[in-house]
């Protein structure tokens, strides 16, 4: 029966007869049109048949790939095609099964142009919406192949790029087809990922162009839309947009195992370029997760080369920059606590020159890539500070405060001579990260963005040796005091003959700032009045003195402050005029050049005629006479210097009994005018290497007056001595022995005594109180008076009476 069947083709099943009239007799013909219709119409009114269309079309194209008779292999495949888009039924799902077998098998032929006819043909399947789930079919080959073809190095480089952009079509399509339905395969399993996402990186990376690229491509030609490296970055974009929260790790770590394959970290530009699609590729609520990943890639690469470690901060430096404000993520001191780990990591390294501190057997390190390293470190912190609130920067401010090593307070120090080097180190890269975070740091109350746990000890570094970290805490307090973008215009130190020049944006003084002036003001004076006597200071030094003197008198300055500052800068001249200080000739010409230009500043500030005139003849007098005492003729390359200053006339300098007066003529506090300015000795002198024991010793302590807060009258000052010391350590020994003793018969008396007496002791102390409680009620809780009076009932008692309202007598005021 089927052999009969086989030979007359009139008894062939209906279905066999209108597929094989689609092919003609010469496949240059292509595909007959009229009876495809015929066999399309034939599926659609008999759905049940598009099973056994697709297995006996599926036949046929095997027969054909057998038989290398490629056209008839493209007319069976646009014949599926047809059928695909023109049946949407419940049967669908069998003849897929066939569909897919017949791309697979396109797919395994060695053939390019069979390998992009079956890519093609899958990509639009791909773009086909199914009504109808699928519970088994499965994707697998089709992302191995795809990812094969990506890879591909066929001999000819046309053909190899046709191959290499079909397998980039076919992954996108496998994308597009699996990621929005749950009943198929998981594409975002670590086994699909890891294929599909290096097979886009290697062929973004091939075709990778010198020029820089914008994030988001602009509309290009459509020769470069057909490029490999365009088509990948879509496909990658699109792969990474459809990444859901939980899926983000998956994606992104097969890029951090490429760029480890590859050594892509060291270039560093293919990895920001990467990363950079990432950033602007996925949703913007998830950007924290790929800065996490990173941050834990740099941790697991702490041992790799310095190079390999500033390309992964290099990367977090730009992914950074794009990530939307406040999307750092929940865990934001855990950001900077893994950078600064990785910033003390790399002194380290820079010191023990290994990364093992043993130096055998390891990879010797380079000091200058490590020293690169440190500032793409502090850079990405500045950058991470920058998306960050002022709230959450205060709070960063803080915690990298506590990580700054202080003298004489971090006593557990390691015993090893690099120690001082070391510490000194960390101090340094810190501070220059403080200076990253509070650029461009604004806040409208400076008490809670400044707390005293921060600015204590910020001032305290001001006081030590090295000038390179008293100009980063200079740098640090200016960043942090200016709040209107008046840094700039103090950034030379100059005598100024109309400040109006300068456009200073000046408004007046909160009470928040008052509050802050009047509580750190003298600490701030102190330690600027101390820092001018460093013999280190460069003339950096001194132009960042002079921005910090007139940021406070331009952002904080009141009345009060005003006068303080003003008695600062007398302070100055008579510090560079002292004798007993160490300083050159030139550090003492620099301080009065300071406190020159300060007083010129501050005189046009307060407006008062008479206080500008003095400071304005002094300043003309000493262009004639001593022009080395003025910022133009000491802030030089080769400044001319005096031979000696033991000797300064008069003329020359300001007069604060001349500036006392003028300005207690305009209101101002001519007593406090007239008191020299003398900083208070506290415990921070510690941190300064000046003080020797024998001035330690001999330290005098002033207490000021409380009885009159308005003067500065002062007690005579008590010198410590040993007898002193002495003394005090006996009195203190004395009484701690009596306190002891007091609470022994104490003890003693509650557990010997009888129970009767132990009860009238507290019966007695109970009473007592209760006594005291009644007087201070009869004194306290009074009835209010009643309008009505009152009646006398005898025996010195009186009771209200009630009168009606008619009658009460009101105050003529109350009536009217």
């Amino acid at each position: 029966m089927y052999g009969v069947c086989g030979c007359c083709g009139a008894l062939r099943p209906r279905y066999k007869r209108l597929v094989d009239n689609i092919f003609p007799e010469d496949p240059e013909d292509g595909l007959v049109k009229a009876n495809m219709e015929k066999l399309t119409f034939y599926a659609l009114s008999a759905p049940e048949k598009l099973d056994r269309i697709g297995a006996y079309l599926s036949e046929r194209l095997s027969r054909d790939v057998a038989r290398h008779r490629y056209g008839y292999v493209c007319i069976a495949m646009e014949a599926l095609d047809q059928l695909l888009m023109a049946c949407h039924c419940q049967s669908i799902n069998l003849f897929v099964e066939s569909f897919l077998k017949m791309v697979r098998k396109l797919l395994e032929s060695d053939k390019p142009n069979l390998q992009i006819l079956g890519t093609n043909s899958f990509v639009k399947f791909a773009n086909i919406e199914e009504d109808t789930p699928s519970y088994h079919r499965s994707y697998d080959f089709f992302v191995s192949r795809f990812s094969e073809m990506c890879h591909s190095n066929y001999e000819d480089p046309d053909i190899r790029t046709k191959i290499r952009m079909a397998g980039i079509k076919g992954l996108q399509g496998v994308v597009r087809k699996t990621v929005n339905d749950e009943l198929q395969a998981n594409i975002w399993d670590p086994q699909h990922m890891d294929k599909i996402v290096p097979s886009l990186l290697f062929n973004l990376q091939s075709g990778e162009r010198t020029e820089s690229r914008s994030p988001s491509p602009l509309q290009a030609s459509e020769k470069e839309k057909e490029s490999p490296v365009e088509l990948t970055e879509r496909c990658f974009r699109e792969l990474l947009g459809r990444a859901a929260y939980g899926n983000i790790k998956n994606a992104v770590s097969p890029v951090l195992m490429h760029m480890d394959n590859h050594s892509l970290w060291e270039g560093k530009i293919f990895a920001v370029r990467c990363f950079k699609i990432i950033m602007y590729s996925i949703q913007s609520q998830h950007s924290h997760l790929v800065i996490q990943q990173l941050l834990g890639h740099l941790d697991a690469n702490s041992k790799n080369s310095a190079k390999v470690r500033a390309g992964i901060v290099e990367v977090l430096l730009e992914a950074a920059a794009i990530a939307a404000s406040g999307s750092v993520g929940p865990t934001v001191l855990e950001v900077f606590n893994t950078l600064l780990r990785q910033l003390r990591l790399s002194v380290d390294y820079e010191l023990t020159g290994s990364y093992d501190g043993t130096n055998i057997g390891t990879q010797i390190i380079k000091a200058h890539e490590e020293r690169q390293l440190q500032e793409a470190v502090i850079r990405t912190i500045g950058s991470f500070a920058n998306t960050l609130p002022t709230y959450q920067r205060s709070e960063v401010m803080l915690f990298i405060m506590g990580k700054i090593p202080v003298p004489g307070v971090n006593l557990t120090l390691p015993p090893n001579e690099l120690v001082p080097q070391g510490t000194q180190m960390i101090q340094i890269m810190l501070l220059k990260s403080l200076v990253q975070v509070t650029m461009g740091f604004q806040t409208t109350n400076m008490l809670t963005a400044l707390p005293d746990t921060f600015l204590d000890p910020l001032l305290s570094f001001s006081l030590i040796n090295h000038p390179e970290v008293r100009l980063l805490v200079l740098q640090i307090l200016l960043s942090l005091i200016d709040r209107h973008d008046n840094r700039p215009k103090f950034a030379t130190v100059c005598i100024i003959s109309d400040i109006s020049v300068l456009k200073l944006k000046v408004d007046k003084c909160s009470r928040q700032d008052n509050l802050f002036m009047k509580k750190h003001g003298q600490h701030l004076c102190r330690h600027i009045y101390l820092g001018c006597k460093e013999q280190s200071s460069s003339q950096q030094h001194y132009e960042t003195l002079y921005a910090l003197l007139g940021l406070l008198c331009v952002e904080l300055a009141n009345e009060e402050v005003v006068v303080d500052l003003i008695r600062l800068a007398l302070a100055l001249q008579d510090l560079a005029l002292c004798t007993d200080e160490d300083l050159t000739i030139y550090n003492r010409c620099a301080v009065h050049a300071l406190s020159a230009a300060y007083l010129n500043l501050i005189c046009q500030l307060t407006t008062v005629p008479a206080f500008c005139q003095h400071i304005h003849e002094v300043i003309e007098v000493r262009q004639k006479e001593s022009p080395y005492l003025l910022p133009e003729g000491i802030f030089l390359e080769c400044p001319t210097l005096p031979p000696s200053l033991e000797r300064v006339e008069s003329g020359v300098l300001f007069l604060q009994s001349k500036i006392a007066e003028v300005l207690g003529g305009s209101g101002y506090n001519t007593d406090r005018l007239a008191t020299p300015y003398v900083p208070q000795c506290t415990d921070e002198d510690r941190l300064s290497k000046r003080k020797s024991i024998g001035e330690t010793i001999s330290l005098q302590v002033e207490v000021e007056s409380r009885n009159s807060p308005e003067k500065e009258e002062r007690t005579p000052a008590e010198e410590i001595t040993f007898e002193t010391l002495k003394s005090a350590i006996v009195d203190s020994a004395g009484m701690e022995e009596q306190e002891r003793e007091r609470r022994r018969q104490v003890v003693e008396k509650f557990q010997k005594a009888p129970f009767e007496e132990i009860a009238a002791h507290c019966g007695a102390r109970a009473t007592m109180l209760q006594s005291k409680l009644n007087q201070i009620f009869e004194i306290t809780i009074r009835p209010p008076p009643s309008p009505s009076g009152t009646i006398s009932l005898g025996y010195g008692q009186s009771q209200s009476r009630s009168v009606p309202i008619y009658e009460m007598k009101f105050p003529d005021l109350c009536v009217y």
